[in-house]
């Protein structure tokens, strides 16, 4: 069992008082707060080594430029791919996947084929295929999950034909938590030369990802979901894709050559990495995979899951909340309805108490569509949540309960 008390320690943010109040952070779905060893990091490198990476000779630009590309390489091993050069830094899960669909998309996909996606997508991985959709003549299907919001694989195998040419799915839902069979999906695609691309943008903080193992074809995932800094991401591809896909965008540091007649492109990663990158946030998210590793994946599943049953079992308790995502297979994410309480009102309350929540669709609202409903209220748990900030968020969903009888 990790040292809950030490981990907590390593958060300054947790200090916080709202509203006289201690604050009671369940919304780790939606961003997950930043350790002081990532803090620093950013502190360091505006204090002590604030230069632009690649294209400098002199003293700064290439101590910089050494702990960004060490960045790379821990993200190499970090899930384990071939090479360093399939380390894609990207703003975030969103432009990773708008990356891939700008280029390898456009520049593969004609009209009549198929991309397959679940019923479960984070927006950001239904409406850059739909732009595809408009522009080339492509056609989305979409896996159907059931009512405990579980994908049906045997739907999912009927998708498959020879119009098929690409899958796209979501590793951990956002707002169900439901844990998807992606090496099966990967598999089953493989087998009819289909390549997958996996949104871990929910799972990276919660799950050990081994790219080979795995042996997904591009792996998206964002640094402030896994106690780093907003504004980076990553984009793993295999290297038979990345060489063969255009740039996504035109500028400095992706070229090697530009003339007026032609320009040539630079080599992989730097061909997607136009002009300066977030050059703090890929240090800092080194430091954020330190964290993880230094605490280990199996540890934090089993104390996760240890507070993602505490929690489940306790708000069953209440007769007037429904939870919504009932997978046998499920991550650190408790969605629900209350009847007659809408979710905003729900968490309106619960911030008078400290309790910080997630109301609304989360970027879902087709799935909120599948449930019939417009919304729920989201409580997210990260290594640092305890079971005694469950308790005060159970007792003030109860409180919220009793002022809108």
């Amino acid at each position: 069992m990790p040292n809950i008390l030490e981990i907590r320690n390593q958060f300054p943010i947790l200090k916080t008082l709202v509203r006289g109040n201690p604050l009671v952070y369940l919304d780790n779905a939606a961003t997950t707060q930043k350790p002081q060893s990532v803090i620093d990091a950013l502190v360091k490198y505006y204090t002590t080594q604030n230069s632009n990476v690649h294209r400098g000779v002199h003293y700064l630009s290439n101590l910089a430029t050494d702990e960004f590309e060490k960045s790379r390489k821990l993200v190499q091993k970090f899930i384990n791919a071939e090479k360093d050069s399939e380390i894609i830094f990207t703003r975030g899960t969103t432009e990773a996947i708008n990356l891939v669909a700008a280029t390898y998309g456009r520049s593969t996909f004609k009209e009549g084929d198929e991309i397959i996606i679940s019923a479960m997508e984070h927006h950001s991985n239904i409406v850059p295929w739909q732009l595809l959709e408009t522009e080339l003549g492509i056609k989305l299907r979409v896996i159907p999950m059931n009512d405990d919001g579980e994908l049906l694989l045997d739907e999912f195998e009927k998708l498959l034909n020879e119009k098929t040419k690409f899958v796209s799915v979501v590793y951990i839902s956002n707002s169900l938590g439901t844990i998807n069979p992606v090496k099966y999906i990967i598999k089953k695609a493989h087998s009819l030369g289909i390549p997958v691309l996996i949104d871990a943008a929910q799972a990276i903080h919660h799950k050990k990802i081994d790219v080979k193992e795995l042996d997904c074809d591009f792996l998206a995932f964002s640094g402030h979901k896994m106690y780093g800094p907003t504004g980076i991401g990553v984009l793993y591809g295999k290297k038979k894709y990345l060489e063969a896909m255009p740039p996504y965008q035109g500028g400095g540091d992706m070229i090697k050559s530009v003339r007026f007649e032609r320009t040539i492109f630079n080599d992989i990663p730097y061909k997607f990495e136009a002009g300066t990158p977030d050059i703090s946030g890929g240090i800092a998210l080194a430091e954020a995979i330190r964290f993880i590793q230094s605490i280990g994946y199996d540890e934090i599943e089993k104390y996760e899951k240890e507070l993602l049953d505490y929690a489940t079992e306790k708000v069953t308790e209440i007769p007037e909340l429904t939870i919504i995502g009932r997978a046998k297979e499920k991550s650190s994410v408790l969605s629900f309805v209350i009847e007659d309480i809408h979710p905003h009102d729900i968490g309106t309350f619960l911030d008078v108490d400290g309790v910080a929540i997630r109301t609304g669709h989360h970027c879902t609202e087709p799935v909120m569509h599948r449930f019939g409903i417009p919304a729920t209220s989201r409580a997210s748990f990260a290594i640092y949540n305890t079971k005694e900030e469950i308790d005060v968020f159970v007792e003030s969903i109860k409180k919220a309960i009793q002022l809108f009888k």
